[in-house]
């Protein structure tokens, strides 16, 4: 039989190895140094041990009873996918690992002939070195920060030793510990307070790797000698400054630092300030652990300088559904079809991510709006324009997002709001308008995707694919002179010469190249075949194909939704009909609650938390890991893009699970199981669900005490084929298949390994419900199954049965089922299964006893040794443990302490502060009543005054109006005796010729006679003098007017200033003081009373 087994390179951690652990594995040294085991040089121990070397040069060799060769490459052939691992095989196997530094592939001797018992000749040795390789660096052009290129990492300069992309022109600011490594907020404040404070900043050159197996270094940027190193591993948090603020040209790292107790935040400031974004970038790719796919991309797209006229974007669409809980739930798509599901009636929204993955950053500066119409090749007047909610760039600022409501029930919308056939589908094509700030006009990405249209009343639940559709743009930009913009101060700086979608390129490359690419009757490029109708071939089925169908007859989810409602009341006691249920089938809806309920994870807080601890500690297996995880489930959409959200869950996972169980580790095989569980449940309840699958089902037993539990369940396996299949197992005895040859992935993986899911998550249900015991009934339902064509192969015929066809017949889900019902009516006693386990070890006990005493006692001494170094390295680890935790509390108490007496000093402060304030507010008290006093009398002598200017105001009107009145009664009688004196005059002839008609003396025309001369100079006289008195007397009477004027005026203005002077008297703080004293002591005095 062709019995290579598909094993891959080993890698093991630098710090420890879990197996160690275990008293399965024996130390060898690496030169060849003998150990108790290597006494006996004919022993079958020697014969039947699997050594592997790692590249420390330390071997480990696994000793057994004979067939543990068979299981260790039956464990690795679960493992490694045939497309994945190495196919050829070397002709010459490495006997010590100085020979090369170049990796050797494994080197197996001449399988096992048919018909003999593979435990009477020695089976393969099998020896395996790491290769290593040439180290490569990736510069990064100090100008323009893009140029990259990969050169040879020199000997006489500590060049990073992987793909890493270099950074010159920065400086370093310090570091400075932190609580919240995780926290944007503190290290932006960290971040502040660094770029202001720092004082000597130093000139640094800083490497990122491409790989999260790398190291971030700082270096020399003039000897190219190393500062400081950081691997990535234990980087947990990257940030940058953010625009418009006095950092925005700086970035920062935090690491975990002695065993994720501390955690430090470096931060570096860029004297270009656009490499900042890239460096996160680089930060991100590192992130991702996509060496390969990095390698791959970089090797079929050629990087684009920064003056190509070639923008690449990846734009997204993802269809928000109404889930009726006030909130929108991402719509699933059908894998089979690509297409999304939608349910009609229900109000949407459309979701675009764009991001731009090549050449110079173009800013986006809105978008000009986001349209929708059903069909494909539709027109510009066709589409119709939603309404925006929101616009702008992601936290991590890669992306754009542009996110618009959709109502389905407009008419416009009829044609993707009704029901479509189960086998049909529509197409629905989106368009999203942009503005980008350098380009002159609007630039559209369509994006035409499948849609069906389901009843309002189907129950959708999150999907295992997918649930966005992407598409890669290609735009093509012609650089724009400065007379050809529309305004020479104008952003704009290219003009759009094309753009063309990566599925518009594959229908030209397809219709351009008919004699590569078979036509058919469309243009599009043909799909890949499914799952479902892939050939028959050679090749197996790879793990985690099959469709799930998310469906479910409304009575059972009805009938599920009672009985959980039941449970929910009381969750420690099962409902009596849940085993029949679950022998059915959980829906694939229900399928997350029910098993963290079966495995009794309701209340798992604890597990929880623990779990993102253990994701910041190291792992010693974190290789190991990270290796399988690109073959697990290489078939499934969610595991299959390497550095994807699954692996990553999947990774953590895998690393918790590794530090939380640290005698067993990380096994090969957990990763298939931690992945049917990260299909259905976020990380922590799937860590927590696997936790009890391992301790409380007992999965981790197999594992332990070199794997004797495992070779106990194939003897009850061999037994129960005895009793129900008697024809088959006799046939397997006369061929020599044992059951370990072809049963150990079924126990070590629970069958998630190499078999569809829909048979894989049943198979999960029944032992969640039953327990591990259910792997039997599986087991026996597959061989009677299988009888038929087993019987007519032989020893070769029948491993390549198991391994290729077997999983194959299952895909179709009838299949499927029929196997579930048959295993489910087995009826496989526990008492049975204890009875062949008596007999096992019955039989184990007498093989011990029928060997040598010599080989035994060394077998046992060795085991006793192993225990013994074991004990002894625990036993320092916890004496270490215990010196730090003394010094760690001594450090702590000596803290305390300084803390006391401190806060004593303060408190003696405090105190005298308090006296001090008690002084001041007596002082203060005594200050407020004195000025009460002084604001009391202050108030009263104002009011006084007040009433004074009153009085005197009042006695100056009526002075003013008596004055008045004389000056009135004096003008009338003034008036009075002037017409009297008039009327006399003109009554008198020789008067009324002297005065004309306004009183006026009139010039003398007539010489008066002699003798009446006198007379007349005599009245004259007296009038005369009369008239004088009179107009004295007025003069008077008009001054005296006038001074009573003015002493009016004066009083007025004086009477102004009083009551100025009254009013800013009430404004001053010192009456408000007094008001607020009046206030307290009135409330006061009140509450005395």
């Amino acid at each position: 039989m062709d019995d290579k087994g598909s094993v891959g390179k080993i890698s093991v951690s630098s710090d420890s190895v879990s197996t160690l652990n275990s008293e399965d594995f024996v130390l060898v040294s690496r030169l060849g140094d003998e150990t108790p085991s290597s006494t006996n040089n004919g022993s079958d121990d020697e014969k039947t041990g699997l050594k592997v070397i790692s590249e420390e040069g330390v071997s480990f060799k696994i000793v057994g009873n004979g067939s543990e060769q068979q299981l260790q490459r039956e464990l690795e052939d679960v493992l490694m996918d045939p497309s994945v691992a190495d196919a050829g095989l070397g002709s010459e196997a490495m006997s010590s690992l100085g020979a090369s530094d170049h990796g050797v592939l494994p080197n197996m001797t001449s399988p096992v002939p048919a018909g003999t018992d593979p435990l009477s000749s020695p089976p393969p040795k099998l020896e395996m070195v790491l290769p290593v390789q040439t180290a490569q660096e990736s510069e990064l052009n100090e100008r323009s920060y893009r140029d990259e290129s990969s050169s040879e990492g020199s000997p006489c300069s500590p060049i990073p030793d992987e793909d890493s992309v270099v950074f010159s022109q920065l400086t370093y600011l310090g570091c400075a510990s932190v609580n919240a490594p995780r926290s944007e907020v503190e290290a932006l404040r960290m971040m502040s307070i660094l770029r202001g404070q720092c004082q000597l900043p130093l000139d640094v050159t800083l490497s990122v790797p491409g790989v999260s197996e790398g190291t971030v270094r700082l270096l020399d940027p003039h000897n190219n000698t190393e500062i400081a190193n950081y691997p990535i591993y234990k980087i947990l948090f990257c940030v940058r400054g953010h625009d418009g603020t006095p950092e925005s040209d700086c970035f920062a790292f935090t690491e975990s630092h002695h065993n994720a107790e501390i955690f430090r935040i470096h931060v570096f400031r860029c004297q270009i300030r656009e490499a900042v974004s890239r460096i996160l970038y680089s930060f991100a790719t590192a992130f991702r652990r996509s060496a390969k796919k990095a390698l791959l991309s970089s090797q079929q797209n050629a990087p684009l300088t920064p003056d190509s006229d070639l923008f690449t974007f990846t734009v997204s669409l993802e269809i928000r559904e109404d889930d009726g809980k006030g909130t929108f739930s991402a719509v699933a798509k059908d894998k089979d079809k690509q297409s999304f599901k939608l349910r009609a009636g229900l109000d949407k929204k459309i979701v675009i991510y764009v991001q731009q993955t090549s050449n110079k950053e173009l800013a986006i500066e809105r978008c000009f709006g986001l349209l929708l119409s059903p069909g494909r090749n539709v027109k510009n007047s066709d589409m119709h324009l939603l309404d925006l909610e929101s616009m702008g760039k992601s936290s991590d600022g890669k992306s754009y997002i542009i996110t618009g409501s959709w109502n389905p029930n407009t008419p416009q919308f009829q044609a993707v709001n009704e029901e479509t056939p189960k086998d049909k589908f529509m197409y629905m094509t989106t368009a999203v308008d942009l503005v980008i700030t350098e380009v002159e006009e609007p630039v559209r990405f369509l994006l035409e995707t499948r849609v069906r249209v389901c009843s309002p009343n189907d129950r959708l639940f999150w999907p295992f694919s997918k649930r966005s559709y992407t598409e890669t743009f290609y735009l093509k930009l012609r650089q724009m002179e400065r007379k050809e913009r529309k305004s020479p101060s104008s952003d704009t700086l290219y003009e759009v010469v094309s753009l063309e979608s990566e599925t518009e390129r594959e229908k030209r490359k397809t219709t351009a190249s008919p004699s590569i690419l078979p036509s058919g009757p469309g243009t599009m490029a043909p799909s890949p075949p499914e799952d479902d109708e892939e050939e028959d071939n050679d090749e197996p089925l790879l793990s985690g194909s099959g469709d799930v169908s998310k469906e479910c007859a409304e009575k059972i989810l009805e009938t599920w939704g009672d009985l959980l409602s039941k449970w929910h009341m009381n969750l420690s006691v099962r409902p009596k009909q849940l085993p029949a249920l679950v022998r059915s089938g959980i829906p694939e809806a229900l399928r997350g609650e029910v098993w963290q309920l079966l495995a009794g994870c309701h209340n798992n807080d604890h597990l929880v938390e623990e779990y993102r601890t253990l994701i910041t500690k190291e792992s010693p297996q974190d290789s190991a890991i990270t290796r399988d995880i690109n073959r697990t489930f290489p078939a499934h959409d969610y595991f299959k893009d390497t550095g994807g959200d699954g692996q990553d869950s999947l990774y953590k996972i895998c690393k918790a699970y590794s530090v939380y169980d640290q005698e067993i580790g990380y096994c090969q095989g957990q990763s298939f199981l931690a992945a049917v569980l990260l299909l259905h449940m976020p990380e922590e309840q799937a860590f927590s669900v696997l936790v009890k699958i391992m301790f409380d089902y007992g999965l981790r037993d197999l594992f332990k005490q070199n794997f004797e539990d495992l070779h106990c369940k194939f003897f009850q396996l061999e037994r129960l084929m005895q009793e129900y299949i008697p024809d088959l197992y006799n046939h397997f005895l006369n061929v020599g298949l044992e059951a370990h040859m072809y049963a150990s992935q079924w126990f070590l993986t629970l069958f998630t390994a190499k078999f569809p899911l829909y048979m894989v998550f049943h198979i999960i249900d029944l032992l969640l419900c039953e327990g591990i015991s259910v792997i039997f009934n599986v087991a026996l339902a597959l061989l009677k199954t299988s009888k038929d064509d087993l019987l007519q192969t032989d020893f070769e015929g029948a491993l390549k049965f198991f391994r290729v066809p077997v999983p194959k017949r299952y895909r179709s889900e009838e299949n499927a089922k029929k196997l579930m019902e048959l295993a489910c009516s087995m009826k496989i006693s526990q008492k049975k299964l204890k009875k062949f386990e008596k007999e096992y070890h019955t039989i184990r006990e007498q093989q011990e006893q029928q060997e040598a005493p010599i080989e035994r006692y060394e077998r046992e001494n060795r085991r006793l040794q192993e225990a013994n170094m074991r004990l002894e390295q625990e036993n320092d680890d916890l004496a270490h443990e215990l010196v730090s935790s003394k010094i760690a509390l001594r450090k702590d108490l000596d803290n305390a302490e300084e803390k006391a007496d401190a806060l004593n000093k303060e408190l003696l402060l405090t105190k005298q502060k308090l006296i001090e304030s008690e002084d001041e507010k007596r002082r203060l008290e005594e200050e407020s009543a004195q000025l009460k006093e002084m604001c009391r009398r202050e108030l009263d002598k104002s009011e006084s005054e007040i009433k004074k200017n009153g009085s005197i105001i009042g006695e100056y009107k009526q002075i003013c109006s008596q004055l008045s009145e004389r000056l009135e009664k004096q003008q009338t009688a003034t008036r009075g005796e002037l017409e009297k004196i008039r009327f006399k005059v003109e009554g008198c002839e020789k008067c009324s010729s002297l005065f004309n008609k306004e009183g006026r003396v009139r010039a003398a025309v007539t010489t008066a006679p002699a003798d009446g001369t006198e007379e007349t100079d005599e009245e004259k006289e007296g009038l005369k003098n009369q008239l004088r008195e009179m107009e004295l007397e007025l003069a008077q009477t008009k001054l005296q007017l006038v001074e009573a004027e003015c002493k009016i005026q004066d009083l007025e203005h004086h009477l102004g200033l009083a009551l100025n002077e009254v009013q800013a008297a009430k404004k001053t703080w010192f009456n408000r003081t007094l008001s607020s004293i009046k206030t307290v002591t009135g409330t006061q005095g009140k509450e005395t009373t």
